[in-house]
């Protein structure tokens, strides 16, 4: 883990910018209005709630109950948070050097619990146009994706979906682009993420991408958004392949690092 930091701390240097923030891990149809008595009501998104079985199969935090990974996820959204408001941000990409590291589970888990804080909904965009799976981790059966937006003009409305998760909507993926890289640094996905972040002020914007070191995807659409945050593995990204990731990055902000599947416990409080 040390190395990690040291590393890290090595690439920021170099792109002469401050240090990033180290945050340790374990292992829109659009929305509608908010009710007087609170929950929203979805106007122009379809609502398909996922099983709870399937939830807890792929270890995403939907039922609140208390655990490490809970308490984790908890603490990760606190400083996305402050980090976020303090710079009147509301777009994040979440990405990875390689693959395998835990960067589309932390995307979930995290718009799941900055979803809670009573003041903020959460759009969580599946732009791994290559590998769409966010649809897979929550078990949903999608007729339209991303891909139809881009390829065919498929409208949102037709595409967007609540997971029966409160203040959470998908932009899932559904088949495979082969000319992603294009795809997202094209005018209609400019204009699309454009529309996804001015539309609603009380919205963060979190955007699912691909591998770093994978293709050029991640940099032809880093552009687009307010910050990054960078998921690593604990003993599966290595030192040179950390380095490589931030300097691809350049002049992107880096909010911070997420250290995922670490060795590291959590003391309960209690």
């Amino acid at each position: 883990m040390e190395r990690i930091k040291q590393a890290l701390e090595k690439a920021r240097q170099e792109q002469g910018a401050q240090p990033a923030a180290t945050i340790n891990q374990p292992s829109t149809g659009e929305p509608g209005q908010t009710t007087a008595s609170g929950p929203i009501v979805y106007s122009q998104t379809r609502t398909t709630k996922a099983r709870p079985e399937i939830l807890a199969r792929h270890r995403i935090i939907a039922d609140q109950s208390p655990s490490p990974a809970a308490t984790a996820y908890n603490m990760l959204r606190t400083q996305v948070l402050q980090r976020m408001v303090a710079k009147g941000w509301n777009a994040l990409a979440l990405t990875s050097p390689g693959p395998g590291q835990g960067k589309t589970l932390t995307a979930i888990n995290l718009a799941i619990s900055l979803a809670r804080e009573v003041n903020y909904t959460v759009l969580l965009v599946d732009l791994d146009l290559r590998n769409p799976s966010i649809h897979r981790y929550f078990g949903l059966d999608i007729k339209a994706g991303i891909s139809d937006f881009l390829l065919h003009g498929t409208p949102l409305s037709e595409i967007l979906v609540n997971p029966g998760i409160d203040s959470v909507v998908l932009l899932p993926g559904r088949e495979p682009i082969i000319n992603s890289s294009e795809m997202l640094s094209s005018p209609m996905m400019q204009r699309l993420v454009e529309e996804l972040k001015s539309r609603y002020p009380t919205r963060f914007v979190l955007f699912d991408l691909p591998p770093l070191l994978s293709a050029a995807d991640a940099l032809a659409f880093a552009p687009y958004v307010d910050a990054a945050l960078m998921v690593i593995e604990e003993g599966g990204t290595t030192r040179e392949e950390l380095e490589n990731a931030m300097t691809l990055l350049g002049q992107t902000q880096i909010l911070g690092t997420v250290l995922n599947k670490s060795s590291e416990k959590i003391t309960p409080y209690y």
